[in-house]
């Protein structure tokens, strides 16, 4: 396992392979992505009000083979290949009752609905701030049906990635204001975009993202940054710009599972770099140096292919 013990400290643990509860099963893992999430625990110990007090085990975007099954599990038998939702409600509460699981504070969970939060459908035009794997959600607004997508981004190598995923423009930011990138994304589209969805979590984009959404749009902040942030929050208000956030994942695993299964999106060009489970410090590292889009770590030594 890879574990972050505090600011910095990061290792790889041999741990004890638990015995699945009723409703549990017990997964041999084959690949995980390294997320932003986990390089920022292993960099800084917390996000925001999450704070690791104890030695926790990375890696929440995983993928493996059922091995064992609980007694009470009926829809799952061993050799079935599955994705983890990384979340589980302890108890079922307002939240999970309305179907936002998500926010409920009995959640599990092991750590993005963004274009569902948006309204992404037919016609929409959208920005997004930010080319890194998050960002590149402009592959699930093509498939829901947005006209057009603007992606902006300071590397010149994610950018051009981006522009092979199938951005219909992107932007490559070097010292502008937030004002001068908005104008520009206003340039590219021929009109503001509807939509918004800001990436990064940094101060500057979050004001780009507000100044570049037109009026009665809709910004989605899905980058976490700095806890506070100075915005023109009286541009936002006087316009009617619609600020939501974005938290975890709710209700999208069946979604994505239908895209990918039906060969109408293609995710593998996201996957730039693969390492084996024995070198996670060096895939963190490259994560952490921004190389590529998504890093995977292989945790079967007998399988080490995609």
């Amino acid at each position: 396992s890879v574990v972050v013990h505090g600011t910095g400290d990061l290792r790889l643990e041999n741990r004890p392979i638990p015995e699945p509860g009723p409703n549990e099963v017990l997964l041999k893992m084959h690949s995980v992505g390294i997320c932003g999430s986990d390089v920022h625990y292993w960099q800084h110990g917390r996000i925001g009000d999450f704070i690791v007090k104890k030695p926790m085990v990375l890696g929440h975007e995983g993928s493996g083979v059922v091995v064992k099954v609980g007694a009470s599990v009926s829809h799952l038998k061993s050799g079935d290949r599955v994705a983890i939702e990384p979340g589980v409600p302890r108890e079922s509460d307002e939240f999970c009752k309305t179907g936002r699981y998500n926010l409920s504070p009995t959640i599990f969970f092991c750590g993005i609905h963004a274009c569902r939060r948006a309204g992404v459908t037919l016609g929409s035009r959208v920005f997004i701030c930010g080319a890194g794997p998050i960002g590149l959600s402009l592959l699930v607004a093509k498939m829901m049906g947005a006209s057009k997508v603007v992606m902006s981004d300071l590397s010149l190598p994610r950018t051009k990635k981006a522009k092979e995923l199938g951005a219909d423009f992107v932007l490559q930011v070097t010292n502008e204001t937030p004002e001068q990138i908005a104008h520009k994304v206003e340039e590219l589209f021929e009109a503001m975009p509807e939509i918004t969805i800001e990436c990064t979590g940094a101060e500057s984009c979050i004001q780009t993202g507000i100044y570049a959404t037109r009026s009665g749009g809709i910004l989605i902040l899905v980058g976490l940054g700095p806890a506070m942030v100075n915005v023109p929050i009286v541009n936002a208000a006087v316009r009617e710009v619609d600020i939501r956030g974005i938290f975890r994942y709710c209700n999208t695993w069946p979604m994505a599972i239908s895209m990918l299964s039906s060969k109408k999106v293609n995710v593998a060009p996201l996957v730039t770099h693969r390492f084996s489970l024995e070198k996670a410090l060096e895939a963190f590292e490259t994560t952490k140096k921004g190389m590529g889009v998504k890093v995977m770590l292989k945790c079967d030594q007998n399988d080490q292919n995609p």
